[in-house]
């Protein structure tokens, strides 16, 4: 288990993407937007698509729907 807060994956950024035509931005620890990035990729479609996806069938906040999606993903491999 890691422990190391101070490692960058930890690290809080703002993120741009575009949704429905609208840019705007997400905060999100790099550690799952990495993994939504590889998501999308192994998935064969953009990482604006997949995040509009999401975005159309969250019911919580985006950042949090996109977490929780990354977390689902894992755990179903």
């Amino acid at each position: 288990m890691m422990d190391d807060f101070t490692d960058p994956s930890f690290k809080m950024r703002k993120h741009s993407v575009l949704l429905d035509g609208h840019q705007t931005s997400i905060s999100m620890e790099d550690a799952f937007w990495d993994q939504l990035k590889s998501i999308a990729k192994a998935r064969g479609i953009s990482l604006n698509k997949l995040v509009t996806a999401i975005d159309h069938a969250r019911t919580t906040n985006l950042s949090s729907a996109l977490r929780v999606f990354v977390l689902n993903q894992i755990t179903k491999a």
